[in-house]
């Protein structure tokens, strides 16, 4: 993965657009994840955002890694014979410290957008609804760890009510909470959302904090899949979020 660099400027609470459309970057080459893939990137400072910048800007990932397969440049990365079991590699990124269980054979993109450290994404070549995406930003000084966010529940409830523009007339996005728990340092929410006229999404997101040495980081892993295609798609973007570790 090449340097990234970005501002962190407040990124707006209702924005709903695709990630394609917040990553502005021109695509080289697609690259398939085999076996574990190490990524020796090259870390970026950037300033935190304050509390209610990070609040709005969970919001904003929750969105928009839901709707279309994003369109990254491919990560620069290097790949080791090693296999994680059988159908998955393991993605490690050794700048930004964490790992994720990946499909075998799905595209591997990375970028940056207006006040997100980097995105990682992870897709199928024949699937333009179903991905996983690694969304880092920077957070202030005030987050010392998840619970500056309130516990899981009330975290959950705040992320999906944001979401949620049914109330609207006429009604615009329909954001329904499913479930929410905190395991191994991360809070995990699974929720759905569907837009007027559209299938509808089915969100599985695991949210994390560390620090680098120079600032807190907020990493939201986000998996989605069309409800329908549930039965194709789940078990492996299921195992991929609970996979993901911060290393």
């Amino acid at each position: 993965m090449a340097a990234v660099t970005s501002s962190a400027a407040a990124p707006c609470p209702t924005g709903l657009s695709s990630l394609s459309d917040l990553v502005r970057l021109k695509p080289r080459r697609h690259r398939k994840l085999q076996a574990t893939t190490v990524c020796q990137c090259h870390p970026t400072r950037v300033e935190g955002l304050s509390r209610r910048e990070a609040v709005l800007s969970i919001f904003l990932l929750s969105g928009a890694a839901s709707s279309a397969a994003p369109v990254l440049a491919p990560a620069d990365a290097l790949a080791e014979a090693t296999e994680l079991q059988e159908g998955f590699s393991t993605y490690k990124d050794e700048a930004n410290k964490f790992s994720i269980a990946i499909p075998q054979g799905w595209l591997i993109g990375a970028g940056e957008a207006s006040g997100i450290k980097s995105v990682t994404a992870f897709y199928p070549e024949q699937a333009a609804d179903s991905n996983v995406s690694v969304v880092i930003t920077g957070i202030g000084p005030d987050f010392t760890s998840l619970k500056s966010f309130g516990d899981v529940d009330s975290f959950a409830e705040n992320l999906v009510n944001g979401l949620d523009r049914s109330w609207q007339r006429p009604p615009g996005l329909v954001a329904k909470l499913i479930d929410s728990r905190a395991a191994n340092g991360l809070y995990y929410v699974e929720y759905t959302l569907q837009n007027p006229g559209e299938r509808r999404r089915h969100i599985l997101s695991a949210i994390g904090m560390a620090f680098n040495g120079w600032y807190n980081r907020l990493y939201t892993v986000t998996g989605q899949y069309i409800d329908d295609e549930s039965d194709k798609y789940r078990p492996e973007i299921e195992k991929a979020v609970k996979s993901f570790r911060l290393t």
